[in-house]
C-alpha cells in the first residue's frame, strides 16, 4: 500500500512522544534541571533556587515524587534531582536512586532550603533551577516542553545555549497531523517501522496498571471500579488506565512511556486499546496499528491546547482511545470523526487542577465519555454549530485548541490562586 505524504513525518512524531519517564514529568523535568546544574556546577551545592511558571507549580504541588520515600512539591524535586539524578537518563532521571541516596536527600532539603520563585515568564511552561557553591554558580533552564534544555551555565559562561519556540523547535513539525491522513498512516504502516516505541507503551504501562490493580495506591480508583460494577468490558477499560494513574500519581517507581508530556495521558491513550485488543483476540499487528491512531489523535488534539493548561489532558487521550478502540472494530473517517465530536461534545468541560490522585477518576471519566462518544457514532451524533462543534472534525479540533490554549488562561491562573489560598 502506498505510504502517506507525511508517513516519515508520523513516524517521527510517534518515536518524540513515546519516551519513557518515571514519576509526573513535571516534577521530573525539574530534577532533571537540577541534576543539569549540578553536573555543571561540579559539586554540592550550598544554596539553591528554582523559579517555574505557574503551571509546573499546579503540577508539581500535591503529587509524590518517587524514589523520595514519599516526599512531595518542588523542593523534593529539585532535591533529589542534585543528590541523585542522573541528567543522561532523561525523564527517568530519579530511576536509580538507592536508599541511602534518599536518606541523604532527606538530609540535604534539612540543611539546605531551596528557595522557590514565580518566573518572570509569559510561558506556560518554565523551569530555572540556580545552584550555589562557594564564589560558584550554575544553573539549568528547560523551556516550552520537558526536556528541552535550552541553557546551561556555570559562572555565567553558557556551557549549553539553544533557542527555543512555543512549539518545541527541535521537534517535528506537529501541524501536519489531520484525523484523515491518520487513519491512512495506520492502513499502510509497516508495524516494524514502530514496533519499538509502541512495544515499550504496551509492557511498561500494562505493568503500572496492573500494580495498581493490585491495590494500595492513591484513591485505588481502578480497583473501586472493578469492585463496584465487575469485570463488563467498558468497565475494564475505564479500571486499567486509571489504575495506572493510580500508582504513578502516589510514586509508583515503575516507568510509563508518555504522550504529549504526560505519563496520565500516555496511559490513557493506550490502556484501553491494549485492553480492548486482548478481549476480542486482536492480532499483534492490529493492535499496534490502533495504537498508533489512539496516540496519534491525542497528540493532534494536544498541539492545538499546548503541553500545559486548565484544559484537563485525560479528555484529549480518553477521545483517542476510544478512537484506536473503533479503528479495532474496523471503524474509519466516518465513525472516528464522529467519535472525536462527540466525545468533545460531552466533556470538553472538564479542568486540570494539578497532578494528584483524583486524576485517576478523570481519567476514567474521559475513558467513558470516549465511549459513549463511540457507541454513538454508530447511530447518531452531535453535529456542528452545536456549542464548540465544528463543521467537521478539524474544525472541532481547532475549536478545543482555541478554548484550551487562549479561553482558559484566565481560567488556569484561577485555578492557581485557589490551590496557593491566594
Amino acid at each position: 500500500m502506498k505510504r502517506t505524504p507525511h508517513y516519515d513525518s508520523y513516524v517521527k512524531i510517534l518515536a518524540e512522544e513515546l519516551i519513557p519517564a518515571m514519576g509526573c514529568t513535571e516534577p521530573i523535568a525539574v530534577a532533571l534541571a537540577a541534576a543539569t546544574a549540578v553536573k555543571a556546577l561540579g559539586a554540592s551545592p550550598d544554596a539553591c533556587r528554582v523559579e517555574v511558571s505557574g503551571n509546573i507549580i499546579k503540577n508539581v504541588k500535591a503529587v509524590t515524587v518517587p524514589n523520595t520515600g514519599g516526599l512531595k512539591g518542588l523542593e523534593a524535586a529539585v532535591a533529589a534531582g542534585v543528590v541523585s539524578g542522573k541528567p543522561e537518563l532523561g525523564l527517568e532521571v530519579l530511576s536509580q536512586i538507592t536508599p541511602a541516596e534518599i536518606a541523604e536527600m532527606q538530609r540535604f532539603l534539612q540543611t539546605h532550603p531551596t528557595q522557590v520563585l514565580p518566573a518572570n515568564t509569559d510561558r506556560v511552561f518554565y523551569i530555572l533551577v540556580t545552584l550555589t557553591a562557594g564564589s560558584h554558580t550554575s544553573s539549568c533552564e528547560i523551556m516550552d516542553y520537558h526536556t528541552q534544555i535550552t541553557s546551561v551555565r556555570r559562572d555565567g559562561i553558557p556551557l549549553v545555549r539553544r533557542q527555543a519556540d512555543g512549539a518545541g523547535s527541535a521537534q517535528t513539525d506537529r501541524s501536519v497531523l489531520r484525523v484523515a491522513e491518520i487513519l491512512d498512516f495506520a492502513d499502510c504502516l509497516d508495524p516494524a517501522d514502530v514496533a519499538e516505541v509502541l512495544s515499550r507503551q504496551i509492557d511498561y504501562n500494562s505493568a503500572i496498571s496492573q500494580e495498581g490493580l493490585n491495590g494500595g495506591w492513591g484513591a485505588e480508583v481502578g480497583k473501586t471500579l472493578l469492585d463496584l460494577y465487575g469485570s463488563a468490558l467498558p468497565n475494564r477499560l475505564k479500571a486499567a488506565a486509571a489504575a495506572g494513574s493510580d500508582a504513578r500519581m502516589s510514586g509508583c517507581e515503575k516507568p510509563v512511556v508518555i504522550t504529549s508530556g504526560s505519563g496520565n495521558q500516555g496511559m490513557t491513550a493506550s490502556l484501553p486499546v491494549i485492553e480492548y485488543a486482548r478481549a476480542t483476540g486482536a492480532a499483534r499487528e492490529a493492535l499496534l496499528r490502533a495504537l498508533a491512531v489512539s496516540d496519534l489523535i491525542t497528540i493532534h488534539q494536544k498541539t492545538g491546547i499546548g503541553r500545559l493548561s486548565a484544559f484537563c489532558g485525560a479528555v484529549s487521550a480518553g477521545c483517542g482511545a476510544a478512537c484506536g478502540i473503533a479503528y479495532l472494530d474496523g471503524g474509519r473517517l466516518d465513525v472516528i470523526s464522529q467519535t472525536i465530536t462527540n466525545t468533545l461534545a460531552i466533556c470538553s468541560g472538564m479542568i486540570c487542577d494539578g497532578a494528584k490522585p483524583s486524576c485517576a477518576a478523570k481519567i476514567a471519566a474521559a475513558v467513558e465519555a470516549g465511549i459513549l462518544g463511540y457507541r454513538m457514532s454508530r447511530s447518531r451524533g452531535f453535529v456542528g454549530g452545536e456549542g464548540i462543534i465544528g463543521e467537521d472534525v478539524e474544525a472541532t479540533i481547532a475549536n478545543v485548541g482555541r478554548l484550551a490554549h487562549r479561553g482558559m488562561r484566565q481560567t488556569d491562573e484561577e485555578i492557581l490562586h485557589i490551590m496557593l489560598g491566594m
